[in-house]
C-alpha cells in the first residue's frame, strides 16, 4: 500500500476558494482505480494549513492518479492561493494488525 502525506498553507482570505477545490479533488480522486482512501482536513493548530491522507493500492495506480487531467488541473488551480510551496511525503507502507 502506498500513504501519501501532504499538506499545503493557503493565504489568508483564500481557504474557502481552496478548500473547495481540494473536497472536489478528493471526491473525484476517490472514483480513481487503486484509490484506498483520499481525504482533506483543516489543520486544527494551523486555520491555513490543510492536510492531505491517502492511501493507494501500489505505485502504479499512484502514477496514474498524478497523470490523470483533472490532477493537474487541480495543482493548477490550487496553487495561485498558497502562500508557500507544498509539502508532499509518499511511503511504503504495511498494514499491520494491532488489538487493543
Amino acid at each position: 500500500m502506498i500513504v501519501v502525506l501532504g499538506s499545503v498553507l493557503v493565504q489568508s482570505g483564500k481557504l474557502e476558494q481552496a478548500l473547495a477545490l481540494s473536497q472536489q479533488h478528493v471526491l473525484r480522486s476517490r472514483a480513481e482505480p487503486g484509490c484506498i482512501a483520499h481525504a482533506v482536513h483543516l489543520d486544527p493548530e494551523n486555520s491555513l494549513r490543510l492536510v492531505f491522507v491517502e492511501r493507494w493500492t501500489d505505485q502504479a495506480a499512484l502514477q496514474v492518479h498524478f497523470k490523470v487531467p483533472e490532477s493537474g488541473q487541480f495543482v493548477a488551480a490550487l496553487t495561485p492561493l498558497l502562500s508557500e510551496a507544498p509539502e508532499m511525503l509518499v511511503y511504503q507502507a504495511e498494514q499491520i494488525q494491532f488489538g487493543l
